[in-house]
C-alpha cells in the first residue's frame, strides 16, 4: 500500500468489500452467501473473529461446526473473495460484550481495552487460537486474508497508553507471523485515537455520513490527504450501504471502500447486545439488519444490483484512479455536493460524480452541454476519455459500464447525453444509437431477482411440556451475586430472599440488569429495565417477613462504553444487583457552599444549584458535609445533564441525568458537585436516602447450555390449540411441528405481555418480547428465523406484567421475502 493506492501481486485495485459473519449465519449458507457476494461485483468481505463466540467457559476453546472459522476462510478463497479480518479483541458489532468474555469483569485489577497485564494475558489466550488460523491463511501463504484489523474505533473509548496498547497488540500479531498489512479503524476521524501512531499499523477510517449531506466529498478528501502525508492510502472499513454514496466515496480517493453490513444476518440465542442507541438504553434484536443489498435471509435488495452497475464501472475504469479537481464546470439545478469529486484516469480523461440528492429528476450542464440526472443518482461521468486512437468520449451523462472495440454500453435510468468526439446525442432508455462506427446502447437499472413466494400459514396446534427445565443451586450469599459469578455467562438465574418489611415504605434496587421479573409477597412487578440505573420500589403495602423473589435475564453485555447508565458500560456485570430497604429519607437541598465564578470567603450558602452568575456554562461547585448512621444513596432531583460529584478525597464520579444517584459510606462525608452554571435551570433537590441491605439470599442458575439440552431432550407433554394464556410468571415449555421448507421459515409471534425464547436444530435461534417492552434496534423484533434444514422447534413462553393479559395468540409462518 502506498498514497495510490492497493496493489496485490502488482495489480492495482479499488476493492469494494461487503460485511459478511460466520457467525450470524448457518454453516450450511455460508458458501451461498460468499458466491453471492462473489456475484455483486465484490471481491472483498471483512469479518469479525468474535472472541467470546470461541470462548464458552475460560479456557474452554470452540472452533468446529458453525464456529469453524477456518472453513469459512478457505470457503471464501475458493469463490475468489480476498478478506480483511478483524479478531478484536474488541469488535463492537452489536454483538455481546463487543466480543469481550464476560468473565473478564469480575477480575477487579482487569482493565479492558487498556495497556495493562492482566487484559493483555487474556488477550495474547485468544490471539494464540485465533491468530495461527489468520497466518496459516492470509495472502502471503496463498490465501485470502489481506489485511488483519487490531481493535476496532478505540477512538471513541477512553485508553488511557493507545500507544503501549497498540504496540502489545501489533508484536503479538507478529509474533505469530503476520505480514499482511495491520489495520486500525478510527471511528470518528481520530487517526492517533485509534493507532497511536504505532508503526506498522496503518489508519483506516470509518464514514457513516448523512447520504443527502452535501459534504461528504470534502470530508474524505481531508482525510485522503492526510494519509498520503504519510504515503498510504484511505482505506474505509466501514461505511452507509447505499451505492450513491459509495460512488461518491469512490471520486474522493477511498481505494478500500467497506459498506458495514451488505450481507445482512442473524444474532443467535443469546448474542444480541446491550447497547446505547435507546433512551440511553436498548437491546439489539435477534434480526440483525440495517438494509444491506442482500436480507438476513438471503434475498437481494435493489441495492444489489446497484452494486453489480459499480462494480462493471469500476473495472473499466481500470488501475489506479487519482483523485483530481473537475476538468470542466459543473452546474445543477438539483441540491448535489459542496465539493463535485473527480477521479484522473490512468489512460487519460476523468470521470466526474454528480450526485442529485434531491427527490425529483434534474439536469445539470457539464462543460457546457444539459444533461439529464435521475434523482437519488450520483452517475460517474467520463470527460474526455480516449477511445482508441480514432476517437474520444467527451462526455456522457451516465455510467459507462462497458466499452470494446465498437460499443459502448451506459446504465442509467433517464435518458444518456453522450458527446462522441463533437458529435452530441441524446440515447433513450432502452435503445441504441450509432455515432460514426460506435454503437451507443443504454441499459435501465437491473431489478433484483425475486422468486414467487407462498403465502404466510398460521400454527394453531402445538404441544405443551408437562416439566420445566433444571437449574443448577448455586448456593447462599450474603448480597446478591452476580450471574456471572454463578458461571452464567449467557443465560438467566433467579434470586430469593425474606426480609422484614415493618415500617418500610420503599426499597431501592441498584445496579440491576439486564431483565428483572421481581416478585414481592407473592404479587408479580413488572419487568425491570433500567441498564443498572438505580430504581426505587413502593412497599408501603406490605409489613413483616416478606419474601422477595427475582428472575434476572441476560439479554447480552453492552457492545459499547457508554457512562451513563452503569450497565452500559463496557465489561459491566449483570444480575439482581444490591436490594436495600430505605429505612429514612431527608431534605438535603439547602445549605450547600458555593466556589467558583467570583464567589469569595467566607463562602456563600445557597440551596444546590442555586448561585446566580452571568457566567453561562462556567462550572460551579457546591460543597456540603452529609451524615449517615448507615450506608446511604444521594438522590440529586432536576439534574438534566452530566455533573461532577466528589466524596470526600476521592477522585470525582461522573453522575448522570439517567441516574443521579450516588452509593455514601456510613458516617458523615463531604460531597462535593460541580456542574456547568444554567441561569435559566431550576435550582436542584437532593435526597439523602438512609440504607440497609436485604441479606440472606439464595440463588440458582440457567445458563444457555443447560437451557439448550433441556430443549433439545425429549420430554413428556399434551397436545392443545393456540391461543395460550399465562399468569404473570408462569412460564410454558412448547414443541411445534413445522413443515419442510427449503428456505426455511420466517416466524411471527403475535400476541401480548411475553418474552419468547426457540430452539431448532439443536441450538438457540433467538428471542422475542411482545407488549411492554424496551427500546430494540437492528431489525424486526417480533420475528425469528429458522433456517432451511433445521429441524424442530421448541418455545419457551413466559408471561410478564403490563397492560394486557400474557397470551401467545397466533404463530405465524412467513415466506422469507426479505
Amino acid at each position: 500500500m502506498d498514497a495510490q493506492g492497493i496493489e496485490i501481486d502488482g495489480r492495482s485495485q479499488v476493492l469494494l468489500c461487503a460485511s459478511l459473519f460466520y457467525f450470524r449465519l448457518p454453516r450450511e449458507q455460508w458458501r451461498a452467501r460468499l458466491d453471492q457476494v462473489r456475484a455483486s461485483g465484490y471481491t472483498c468481505v471483512d469479518v469479525y473473529l468474535p472472541w467470546n463466540f470461541h470462548e464458552l467457559a475460560p479456557g474452554r476453546w470452540d472452533f468446529e461446526g458453525r464456529r469453524d472459522v477456518a472453513a469459512f476462510l478457505d470457503l471464501a478463497a475458493e469463490a475468489d473473495l480476498k478478506v480483511i479480518a478483524r479478531p478484536g479483541p474488541y469488535i463492537c458489532s452489536e454483538w455481546d460484550g463487543g466480543a469481550l468474555p464476560a468473565w473478564l469483569g469480575l477480575d477487579p485489577e482487569l482493565q479492558v481495552r487498556q495497556n495493562e497485564p492482566h487484559f493483555l494475558q487474556q488477550v495474547a489466550a485468544w490471539f494464540d487460537q485465533v491468530l495461527p488460523i489468520l497466518a496459516e491463511r492470509q495472502h502471503s501463504a496463498g490465501g485470502p486474508v489481506i489485511m488483519v484489523q487490531l481493535e476496532n474505533e478505540l477512538d471513541f473509548f477512553d485508553c488511557t497508553d493507545r500507544p503501549g496498547y497498540l504496540t502489545a497488540l501489533r508484536d503479538l500479531a507478529l509474533g505469530h507471523g503476520i505480514t499482511v498489512p495491520l489495520i486500525a479503524c478510527a471511528g470518528q476521524g481520530d487517526l492517533f485515537g485509534a493507532t497511536g501512531d504505532v508503526a506498522g499499523v496503518v489508519p483506516a477510517c470509518n464514514f457513516y455520513p448523512d447520504d443527502d449531506s452535501p459534504h461528504i466529498e470534502a470530508e474524505v478528501r481531508r482525510y485522503r490527504d492526510l494519509l498520503a502525508e504519510r504515503d498510504l492510502p484511505l482505506l474505509v472499513t466501514e461505511t452507509n450501504r447505499r451505492h450513491r454514496t459509495l460512488r461518491r466515496l469512490l471520486v474522493s480517493g477511498a481505494t478500500l471502500i467497506a459498506p458495514y453490513l451488505q450481507s445482512s444476518g442473524w444474532n443467535f440465542g443469546y448474542t444480541p447486545s446491550a447497547g446505547n442507541w435507546g433512551d440511553p438504553g436498548n437491546f439489539m434484536t435477534h434480526w440483525y439488519d440495517f438494509g444491506g443489498y442482500v436480507s438476513p435471509t438471503g434475498q437481494e435488495r435493489p441495492e444489489y444490483a446497484e452494486a453489480q452497475v459499480l462494480t462493471r464501472v469500476i473495472d473499466v475504469l481500470g488501475p489506479r484512479p487519482a483523485v483530481a479537481k473537475p476538468a470542466v464546470e459543473v452546474l445543477t439545478d438539483f441540491p448535489t455536493s459542496s465539493a463535485i469529486g473527480a477521479l484522473r484516469l490512468s489512460g487519460g480523461g476523468q470521470v466526474i460524480a454528480v450526485p442529485n440528492l434531491g427527490l425529483v429528476d434534474g439536469h445539470a450542464t457539464v462543460a457546457g452541454v444539459r444533461v439529464e440526472v435521475a434523482a437519488g443518482a450520483c452517475p460517474l461521468m467520463p470527460v474526455g476519455l480516449p477511445l482508441g486512437s480514432e476517437h474520444t468520449l467527451t462526455l456522457a451523462s451516465a455510467d459507462l459500464v462497458s466499452a470494446t472495440d465498437g460499443e459502448l454500453v451506459f446504465s442509467s435510468a433517464v435518458p444518456v447525453t453522450v458527446v462522441i468526439d463533437d458529435t452530441t446525442v441524446v440515447v433513450p432508455v432502452g435503445k441504441r444509437v450509432t455515432v460514426a462506427d460506435l454503437e451507443l446502447v443504454v441499459l435501465g437499472p437491473a431489478e433484483a431477482a425475486r422468486e414467487p413466494v407462498g403465502a404466510a400459514t398460521d400454527v394453531t396446534s402445538v404441544r405443551r411440556r408437562s416439566g420445566q427445565a433444571p437449574a443448577a443451586v448455586a448456593g447462599d450469599y450474603e448480597v446478591p451475586p452476580s450471574l456471572e459469578s454463578l458461571g452464567v455467562f449467557r443465560g438467566r438465574g433467579t434470586y430469593s430472599a425474606t426480609t422484614d418489611l415493618t415500617g418500610i415504605d420503599e426499597l431501592l434496587v441498584v445496579g440491576a440488569a439486564d431483565i428483572v421479573d421481581l416478585t414481592i409477597g407473592g404479587a408479580v412487578r413488572p419487568p425491570m429495565v433500567t441498564f443498572g440505573a438505580n430504581r426505587r420500589i413502593d412497599v408501603r403495602e406490605l409489613s413483616g417477613q416478606v419474601p422477595i423473589e427475582a428472575a434476572v435475564e441476560i439479554w447480552g453485555h453492552a457492545n459499547f462504553d457508554d457512562t451513563r447508565l452503569p450497565a452500559l458500560r463496557l465489561g459491566a456485570l449483570r444480575g439482581l444487583g444490591t436490594v436495600w430497604r430505605i429505612n429514612a429519607v431527608q431534605d438535603v437541598s439547602a445549605l450547600w457552599t458555593v466556589g467558583g465564578h467570583w464567589a469569595g470567603r467566607p463562602a456563600p450558602v445557597r440551596g444546590l444549584g442555586g448561585w446566580s452568575s452571568t457566567r453561562g456554562g462556567e462550572r460551579v461547585t457546591y460543597t456540603r458535609l452529609v451524615h449517615s448512621p448507615t450506608a446511604a444513596a444521594l438522590l440529586l432531583r432536576g439534574l438534566d445533564e452530566p455533573a461532577f460529584v466528589r466524596i470526600d478525597s476521592a477522585e470525582p464520579a461522573t453522575v448522570s441525568a439517567e441516574n443521579p444517584w450516588v452509593l455514601l459510606p456510613a458516617g458523615s462525608s463531604q460531597v462535593a458537585v460541580t456542574l456547568p452554571h444554567d441561569p435559566s435551570r431550576p435550582g436542584l433537590g437532593a435526597e439523602l436516602l438512609t440504607l440497609t441491605p436485604v441479606t440472606g439470599w439464595s440463588c440458582t442458575a440457567q445458563d444457555d447450555e443447560l437451557l439448550t439440552a433441556f430443549a433439545v431432550s425429549a420430554s413428556p407433554g399434551f397436545e392443545f390449540e393456540l391461543p395460550l394464556e399465562l399468569e404473570a410468571g408462569e412460564e410454558a415449555w412448547l414443541d411445534v411441528d413445522l413443515p419442510a421448507a427449503e428456505s426455511g421459515h420466517v416466524l411471527r409471534f403475535e400476541g401480548s405481555q411475553l418474552r419468547v425464547t426457540a430452539w431448532s436444530g439443536g441450538e438457540c435461534i433467538g428471542r422475542v418480547w411482545l407488549g411492554d417492552r424496551p427500546a430494540f434496534s437492528g431489525g424486526d423484533p417480533d420475528r425469528l428465523w429458522i433456517p432451511p434444514g433445521w429441524s424442530g422447534l421448541t418455545l419457551l413462553v413466559r408471561g410478564v406484567d403490563g397492560t394486557g393479559t400474557p397470551a401467545l395468540r397466533t404463530l405465524r409462518l412467513e415466506p422469507p421475502t426479505d
